[in-house]
């Protein structure tokens, strides 16, 4: 390394004043345009070329890497990865009332087209096409929806009308993968009143259902008491006149017997030959109220005096008849 430096300062020694100036002013120009003349093409970027000359190639797009032009030339560099840009905007209702919108857009331009883009175009696409495009779509939808529409459904008809927009975008060399409404704003009072609204038609329509189940219910009723009426006939018909009370006897009893109770039952011990059902619990006595007229007192001594009678009555009966065979169960 040292044999050539050696050698090169050699060189310059030999040569004369005006050449050295010569190579000095050269290599100053060299380094003033080095960035102009080396260019760096990142990741995710891509670049086209014009030239002074021919113009813009069209038919190439020059990938990622290191280009070396002439510094007369120039060559555009793209970001051709995914974007996002938020912006918001304000826009009108039929009525005139002012909707604020809070959107985000996501971009990239067509990497193939990307030579036709800047030529038609030019690197600032996303302020000349895309939102004056999203924007001018955004501003004729909303122009002829209310206020309620837009507080409801605007979110769905507003995103309709944006992937036209979308549409609209795309014959321009751009990818627009999405616009994104992030919020709608609409004035307060306006908000509040449709909410009100909208709770309001929603009693109504509670009330609606109550009003149509209570309908069905009398109908199911009514349905219910012809069906017992034909049943109360049919048995009327099947049963003898004055056994119905006995049929019905025998229906309680088996309830009866069928409880969680302990009980002794007396088979064909009771009135028209029905079981007897005796509780092997005793039901708690209960007293009278103390502070009760003399015609309620008069009342409750002749009860217990005709119970004690009927008692006596039966433990005679009982004494003198020869007890049926029993069972007992525990449920």
């Amino acid at each position: 390394m040292k044999k050539v430096f050696d050698k090169l300062k050699q060189w310059l020694d030999k040569l004369t004043i005006p050449f050295q100036a010569l190579i000095l002013i050269l290599l100053l120009i060299f380094v003033y345009y080095f960035p102009g003349i080396v260019v760096i093409i990142k990741p995710g970027e891509a670049a086209v070329f014009w030239s002074l000359i021919s113009g813009t190639e069209t038919d190439k797009v020059y990938p990622e890497g290191i280009r070396v032009i002439f510094p007369w030339d120039e060559m555009y560099i793209y970001n051709v990865r995914v974007q996002a840009k938020e912006y918001e905007l304000d826009v009108l209702t039929k009525a005139g009332l002012n909707v604020h919108l809070d959107l985000s857009i996501r971009f990239k331009p067509e990497y193939e087209y990307l030579a036709l883009l800047h030529q038609s175009v030019g690197p600032n696409y996303m302020d000349v096409v895309i939102i004056p495009e999203v924007t001018s779509v955004l501003r004729e939808t909303i122009g002829q929806m209310d206020s309620e529409q837009i507080y409801t459904t605007g979110r769905d008809v507003i995103t309709i009308a944006i992937n036209e927009a979308i549409e609209q975008v795309a014959q321009d060399f751009i990818q627009v993968d999405d616009v994104i409404i992030k919020q709608i704003d609409l004035p307060p009072t306006v908000t509040s009143s449709i909410e009100y609204k909208i709770e309001q038609k929603h009693l109504v329509e509670a009330h609606e259902y109550l009003v149509a189940k209570e309908k069905v219910e009398a109908e199911r009723r009514a349905i219910e008491a012809e069906a017992t009426r034909i049943y109360l006939e049919t048995i009327a018909k099947a049963v003898p006149e004055g056994e119905i009370l006995v049929w019905r006897g025998i229906q309680a009893t088996e309830l009866l017997a069928q409880s969680d109770n302990t009980k002794i039952v007396l088979i064909g011990g009771g009135h028209e030959g029905l079981p007897l059902i005796l509780n092997a619990e005793s039901p708690p006595s209960v007293s009278p109220p103390q502070n009760q007229s003399d015609n309620e007192s008069l009342d409750s001594k002749e009860d217990a005096v005709s119970e004690q009678v009927l008692g006596n009555t039966i433990n005679q009966d009982t004494e003198n008849m020869t007890v049926p065979p029993f069972q007992q169960t525990d449920n």
